[in-house]
């Protein structure tokens, strides 16, 4: 079957955003990269990968690398006794950006969620 190279770019950035954040995560890359950064290496400009997920995905690209990001945030802040603030270390933020952060994505800050969160259970 042949692959829409639409589709392979979505996918690559897609399986590239995974492998990317839990290396981070896990301290094997020093920081999250820019757009740029993930387009060269996925061999595309950043035009056409953002025009290329818009286009098969709906939204910006950057919206599914915050996604994940959050997805990951709240999965820690739920399931450890870390501190929001070596959270936000672990995730390469200053505390108070990852705050801000965090609220801007979800609409309460990492302490709201995680209090609402233990509630919950």
């Amino acid at each position: 079957m042949i692959m829409k190279r639409s589709k392979e770019i979505t996918e690559q950035y897609f399986d590239f955003l995974d492998k990317h954040i839990r290396e981070v995560l896990s301290g094997v890359v020093p920081e999250f990269m820019e757009l740029n950064e993930i387009a060269g290496q996925l061999a595309v400009s950043h035009t056409h990968l953002a025009d290329t997920i818009k286009k098969e995905k709906g939204q910006h690209p950057c919206y599914f690398y915050d996604e994940k990001i959050i997805h990951e945030a709240k999965t820690m802040i739920r399931d450890s006794e870390l501190s929001i603030a070596e959270i936000a270390r672990i995730f390469t933020y200053d505390p108070s950006n990852f705050s801000k952060f965090f609220k801007k994505m979800t609409g309460i800050t990492p302490g709201e969620f995680r209090k609402s969160s233990r509630q919950a259970v």
